[in-house]
């Protein structure tokens, strides 16, 4: 199959939208999507939640959770999207009225459009930490410095609003930037860009961890699995970790594949893009794990694990400051790719349902997610007692975000695509090669998918726990 397709659009007596742009290249739309899925979540989340819940139980558990329930997922969102040829909440709300189905279906566009936009609020914020680590490491600021020093350079950046808001506001000025350019000349340029250059990094500082001396303690950790350690809760988050890494009900996967060419199989792109995503979170844990060992620190440590506990061994390790510098700029590189992501619903929307140039459209969402991320900035430091019921406007949003909008999303969406379209539509789009492998994705997105989205659900509200 030629990865050459036109962007005049496709053909078909169901599709909507003829004249939508769309990917030049199959592996144009993999990299956009990988770069969607590896963000913060790979190289911040996972490897401190491995620690956390005990290594290579934990990770074996993730990979079955990829393999049977964020692989089918995925497919059903991708071929959603394709298949609506619009922005989540338009796109949604055709396929419902081509199956014939009640308009509620739509909510399920309208939530992975809030959800993204609400999680982006934030999460430039938490970007400008990764951005502002660069200069930090560049500059020696970690030789020679203990624990307590460089816990005490990161609470100092985070009680320091204005150091936040410039850091937020880089962060959001070179996403926009991306965006404003539109898919072919924004998206595309720079995903082809920083995505090889993320891979690079990566192996270079892996390349690193392997002369470190404890290099097979941390191949060990990663992948002997002693199920003595894992417990039920460490079984929850595996799921939802698997759920959520890769970008699902966010808005970014649905309309990423509403670019896609109809000759694309859906199937084969989505276990390349699932692999790839797996490969770089293992990757960070390796890259990360046997510096941790070697330095004699805590696999454990929670999420100061980058912003403290690598910079303590940066500081002491020959050559720490070039590789300090080098993993930081990874972690900015990864933080933009999901970044722009979660940002393209919104503007699509916008375009789209109110005719907006992409101008106007940036500059209006651009405006709304700078006045959310000044609220998150405030929440950190001088409006940190400023809650509602107890929540700081950075927790509220997190938690409406992950423990309402994209359970209820995914759920959702496992419950439209397997249960109210009808079969040959979703066969149609999949494109899978044979009908066997058909069935068995209905039976996961009908039965497999909603039970284990509602039961990490209800332990995330604490209804159920284990």
């Amino acid at each position: 199959m030629s990865d050459n397709y036109s962007s005049a659009g496709y053909s078909g007596s169901t599709k909507s939208s003829p004249t939508r742009v769309q990917w030049s290249t199959r592996m144009a739309f993999i990299l956009a999507a990988v770069g969607s899925a590896v963000g913060l979540g790979n190289i911040w989340k996972f490897p401190y939640i491995t620690g956390e819940h005990g290594g290579g139980a934990f990770v074996l558990v993730y990979l079955g959770c990829i393999l049977i329930i964020g692989i089918p997922v995925m497919m059903a969102e991708i071929a959603l999207g394709r298949r609506g040829r619009h922005n989540p909440a338009q796109g949604i709300a055709t396929l419902a009225r081509e199956a014939g189905a009640h308009p509620f279906w739509k909510i399920i566009g309208v939530m992975a459009l809030l959800c993204g936009f609400m999680i982006l609020m934030f999460y430039t914020v938490v970007a400008g930490w990764a951005f502002a680590y660069v200069p930090k490491a560049a500059s020696g600021s970690f030789v020679g410095e203990n624990g307590d020093t460089i816990g005490s350079m990161f609470g100092g950046m985070l009680a320091d609003p204005i150091a936040l808001t410039i850091w937020m506001t880089v962060v959001l000025g070179l996403t926009m930037g991306i965006v404003l350019r539109g898919l072919h000349g924004g998206l595309e340029k720079a995903i082809n860009l920083l995505m090889p250059g993320l891979l690079i990094l990566l192996l270079i500082l892996v390349g690193y961890a392997m002369t470190s001396g404890h290099f097979m303690e941390g191949v060990s950790f990663l992948f002997k699995a002693d199920f003595s350690k894992m417990t039920g809760t460490g079984f929850l988050v595996a799921l939802g970790h698997a759920f959520f890494t890769l970008s699902l009900a966010s808005g970014a996967i649905m309309t990423y594949g509403s670019y896609l060419p109809e000759n694309v199989s859906i199937g084969k792109t989505t276990m390349i893009i699932a692999i790839m995503d797996t490969v770089v979170a293992l990757a960070a844990g390796l890259a990360i794990f046997p510096l941790v060992f070697a330095n004699g620190l805590e696999p454990g440590a929670g999420p100061g694990l980058i912003f403290v506990t690598l910079p303590i061994a940066f500081g002491q390790m020959p050559f720490g400051s070039t590789f300090g510098t080098l993993f930081f700029l990874l972690l900015a590189v990864a933080a933009l790719t999901s970044a722009i992501s979660m940002l393209e619903p919104t503007i699509s929307w916008l375009t789209e349902k109110f005719k907006m140039t992409r101008f106007k459209a940036c500059m209006l969402a651009g405006s709304l997610l700078w006045l959310g991320g000044l609220g998150v900035v405030v929440s950190l430091n001088i409006g940190s007692e400023w809650t509602l019921f107890g929540k700081t406007f950075f927790d509220m949003l997190d938690y409406l975000t992950s423990s309402w909008l994209m359970p209820l999303g995914g759920l959702l969406m496992a419950i439209f695509s397997g249960w109210i379209l009808k079969k040959t539509v979703m066969q149609d789009e999949l494109g899978l090669s044979s009908t066997i492998m058909h069935q068995l994705w209905l039976f996961t997105m009908r039965y497999i998918t909603p039970l284990a989205i509602i039961i990490v659900f209800l332990n995330v509200l604490g209804i159920v726990n284990f």
